[in-house]
């Protein structure tokens, strides 16, 4: 097989309902407490650095990163500790948690202090310091993306705006109301890795974000790519070749083919670490579905539980089908509401039974429609039937690990089958040699 996996332009044509993109971002009160996670993040867990009882402020840090890969993790409340528990994740992982209750001054950790930053090396420390992750997909640390091996290589700086999934405008709101920090961000992205060139690629569907964009840019390559509405745009592959021509080999990253791509708000909240020293202890998120009675945009602290977030959106005005941590196409069902928000989520959307109510499976009736929808190219039909055969050989063939579960398959699928979660179980039973 060739080193470059076919390309589709196609996509799917998924329906936007970007109810909130005009509504200004609201900052939610405090939460009764924060539940923090310490694992926020690809790569080891964070380890505790306090214990019941102890006074923390707002940016205090409460986990340290239990590795390279791995990350920070701070309070965004002063108050104190109640105690180390565990959470079940919605994936099903046990995770280690800070659980703390505010005291509702909201006092300032002392050490509190915009970096000193005078080259790359303290450039690097200082995204190492703030806890900052991806904060648009699966919350890679940001510390690791800025320090590729091949840093000479690297020619160009992609900021994610596509925002291609439904129902979210948080990464919209970003664009609008924090186009300062956007560029402080790309600007010293670009300074202290000396990349020459920046694209910021949003979506057609954000006429007000590109203008506010484009007029704001006041230095030499950067510019903005307006994109085709098309799901996955957002996609990294797919938006390194839209907004570069460029395609990343088989196997391969990024990095290969000259390219570091930043999330519109993980590069804005670089940016305003920057100026302020405040590490990541918010998050800006779209709240919204057919039941939820207030959608906003909302600034929460990161660890409030969901249940507080709905709550101040006027709560839910039926009982709940489903309720997602992110969009509809990607995102993941979450059965307790008592869950706290992460450092990488955009969106917690509330829909009623009937919304999600699956429709009937029926055969396949090999149209040929998941494949050519399919970002990658990959024949999802092929991959479950494949899966279900156990044949893990033939899965290996197909490139089933590579795909990156953006749900396209199974939304263009006339027949209504399951295609996504079937290669997401194949995935798993690839890495356990052929259990399933």
């Amino acid at each position: 097989m060739s080193k470059f996996l076919k390309r589709s332009a196609q996509g799917a044509g998924v329906p936007h309902e970007k109810r909130t993109s005009s509504l200004e971002t609201v900052v939610m009160p405090l939460p009764s407490k924060i539940v923090l996670s310490m694992s926020q993040h690809i790569g080891a867990p964070a380890a505790p650095t306090v214990a019941k009882g102890d006074q923390v402020y707002v940016g205090t840090v409460v986990g340290k990163a239990g590795g390279f890969v791995s990350s920070d993790i701070h309070s965004g409340v002063s108050g104190i500790v109640d105690g180390i528990t565990t959470i079940t994740a919605p994936n099903g992982a046990v995770q280690t948690a800070v659980v703390i209750i505010p005291d509702g001054e909201q006092k300032v950790d002392p050490a509190i202090a915009p970096p000193q930053v005078t080259d790359l090396k303290s450039f690097q420390d200082a995204v190492r310091a703030s806890g900052l992750v991806g904060l648009g997909g699966a919350g890679f640390p940001a510390a690791v993306k800025l320090a590729p091996k091949n840093l000479d290589e690297i020619d160009t700086l992609i900021i994610n705006a596509a925002e291609c999934e439904p129902y979210i405008t948080s990464d919209n709101r970003c664009l609008i109301e924090d186009t300062h920090f956007i560029l402080g961000g790309v600007k010293a992205v670009m300074k202290y890795l000396n990349i020459g060139k920046c694209v910021i690629g949003i979506e057609g569907n954000k006429p007000e974000a590109i203008a506010k964009m484009k007029d704001a840019i006041d230095v030499p390559g950067i510019e903005v790519k307006t994109l085709a509405c098309r799901y996955p745009q957002g996609a990294e592959k797919v938006l390194i070749e839209n907004c570069t021509g460029r395609e990343v080999p088989f196997p391969g990253l990024p990095s290969d083919v000259g390219v570091i791509v930043m999330n519109v708000t993980s590069v804005a909240f670089v940016g305003k670490y920057l100026e302020t020293g405040m590490p990541l202890v918010t998050k800006r998120l779209t709240v919204d579905g057919d039941i939820v009675k207030d959608p906003k945009n909302v600034e929460v602290i990161i660890g409030t539980p969901v249940q507080e977030l709905l709550e101040f959106c006027g709560g839910l005005t039926d009982e709940p089908g489903k309720v997602l941590y992110g969009g509809p196409m990607m995102g993941n069902c979450l059965a307790d509401l008592s869950q706290p928000i992460l450092k990488n989520n955009n969106a917690i959307l509330a829909f009623s039974r009937k919304w999600a109510h699956l429709p009937k499976e029926t055969n396949c009736i090999h149209c040929g429609r998941c494949t050519n929808a399919c970002p990658l190219g990959l024949s999802a039909k092929e991959i479950v039937q494949a899966y279900h055969d156990g044949n893990v050989e033939l899965l290996q063939e197909l490139n089933a690990d590579l795909c990156m579960s953006c749900g396209t398959c199974s939304f263009v699928c006339p027949a209504k089958r399951p295609l996504a979660p079937s290669i997401a179980q194949a995935k798993i039973m690839m890495k356990n040699g052929g259990k399933k």
